[in-house]
């Protein structure tokens, strides 16, 4: 009697395959959708924590955030470091962070910057020791798991962030790798913000020579006026001028053309010349004096500043990550920045939720559709319940007649929908988790970004019972109506 459940399945195997396909079918949709939003929430969280503000050119905010934080999109531009060093000697700053972008290797993003990034995602080198001076590396865990990469191997650059030209003039040695710690700087080679200035300083050079302008944002040591346009979205948008781009190579004569500027168009927006900034209208903004650094709290040691004669006026980075020192900075700070500087702030908690409500809006979809194939697992599962009923019938009656009591009969019903729905949740569970773990390495991949299905979140657990309520649904009707088989009239028929 135990065994008839399982042996009535035995019996129509195809249907009780299709049955159970569908339904974990259902539930694997349900469960990657779940792993995915998770460890994506996490992964942006962890990765953005103790960070309070991103400074980098005029852009979009949220295009900022991912290039800056995440690593996954291409800069807004770059900022000139003289003006990015008054910010980050700001007595509202705590801690300021210069990052310089423009460079990858074999697909892992090149970072320029200080010892104060590597430091603030807890980490140190696990082998050898961290960069010092040019033209040295510091791998993160997975990229020297992915690369196998050793203390003294050579590592040369390619423009940008896909299959650009190579700086073959201009090898780096790697000369530590650091501990895993599950953030993102475990994907990224770290070095010198004058290293990514040497690298692009020969490049620069190399592309005036040609005559050619690399559509991608980078860290040049010496920058044209037409990438400086394309950073600080002003100069020809808003003014109709006939200046030869092509000749504004030099320090001094971009700084005419700006002048030019100056004297050919008075107006009180929020737009201003390249390194001129009134703030004679401003005097209840934040002291940020445009000219000259604004005195910090006694004894502020910033790391990561550069003296002025350490670097080429024309010098940049690509943007700031920024810890405010005081509650009140998160309301004056972002705003000063945005209204009266060529830069912009970007707030990461900000950015990081509308980007996980754009995301939601897709998953939303994706969700409905897998809510969709389980309503149509049940609905095949009531149909091959009650075909198998009818089938069945003389069964039910003889072991009625047996002894069997009609809820017994009506149990094994039940049995029978709870197994199948049982076994379509396991099967969805499992090819849930291999699909999120494929589509983990393609994203790894592709994207840099760390996902796995070797991870469990409780809401499975709801998914199951989700399966079994169907699958008792689904056989309730077929077992009541075993339950009420007319034994006699049935016999009779034969």
């Amino acid at each position: 009697m135990k065994s008839l459940p399982l042996s009535y399945l035995r019996r129509r195997p195809l249907g009780t395959v299709l049955n159970v396909l569908l339904l974990g079918l259902g539930i694997a949709t349900i469960v990657v959708l779940l792993l995915l939003s998770r460890q994506v929430e996490e992964n942006l969280t962890r990765d953005a924590e103790g960070i309070n503000l991103v400074v980098g050119a005029k852009g979009s905010p949220l295009q900022l955030i991912l290039s800056s934080i995440y690593h996954v999109d291409a800069p807004t531009g770059n900022i000139p470091v003289a003006e990015a060093q008054q910010i980050m000697t700001n007595p509202m700053v705590k801690k300021a962070i210069p990052l310089a972008l423009g460079d990858n290797y074999r697909g892992y993003r090149i970072v320029g910057t200080t010892a104060a990034y590597p430091e603030h995602y807890g980490t140190a080198p696990a082998e050898g020791r961290l960069w010092d001076g040019t033209l040295e590396v510091t791998a993160g865990a997975q990229v020297a798991q992915e690369l196998n990469m050793s203390i003294g191997d050579e590592v040369v650059s390619s423009h940008g962030f896909g299959d650009g030209d190579t700086h073959g003039d201009h090898p780096m040695s790697v000369v530590g790798i650091l501990e895993p710690t599950g953030t993102v700087v475990d994907r990224l080679l770290l070095t010198s913000v004058e290293t990514v200035w040497e690298v692009h300083g020969a490049h620069a050079h190399d592309d005036h020579e040609d005559g050619h302008h690399d559509d991608e944002h980078h860290q040049d040591g010496e920058h044209s006026h037409d990438d400086h346009g394309d950073d600080h979205s002003h100069d020809d948008d808003h003014h109709g001028d006939d200046h030869d781009h092509d000749e504004k190579h030099s320090h001094d004569e971009k700084h005419s053309h700006d002048e030019e500027h100056h004297d050919d168009h008075s107006h009180d927006d929020d737009h201003h010349d390249d390194g001129e900034h009134s703030h004679d209208d401003h005097d209840d903004e934040p002291t940020v004096a445009a000219s000259a650094p604004p005195p910090g709290p006694p004894g502020l040691q910033i790391p990561g500043m550069i003296s002025s004669e350490d670097y080429d006026p024309s010098a940049e980075y690509t943007s700031l990550l920024i810890e405010y020192a005081t509650p009140m900075a998160a309301a004056t700070l972002p705003r000063f920045i945005n209204t009266q500087t060529n830069m912009q702030a970007a707030a990461p908690a900000f950015q990081t939720a509308r980007l996980l409500g754009l995301l939601g809006f897709g998953l939303d979809a994706f969700r409905v559709f897998g809510f969709v194939l389980i309503a149509v697992a049940a609905l095949s599962l009531f149909i091959g319940l009650y075909n198998a009923l009818k089938d069945r019938t003389y069964d039910i009656a003889i072991l009625r007649s047996m002894g069997a009591s009609r809820g017994k009969v009506m149990q094994h019903v039940l049995t029978e929908g709870l197994l199948l729905a049982l076994g379509g949740a396991l099967l969805g569970l499992v090819i849930g988790h291999l699909a999120a773990e494929g589509l983990g390495q393609f994203l790894e991949t592709a994207q840099g970004v760390s996902l796995t299905g070797a991870t469990f979140v409780p809401e499975e657990l709801l998914l199951v019972g989700l399966a079994v309520v169907v699958g008792a649904v689904a056989a309730l009707l077929p077992a009541v109506l075993a339950y009420r088989t007319d034994i006699s009239g049935v016999l009779a028929r034969g």
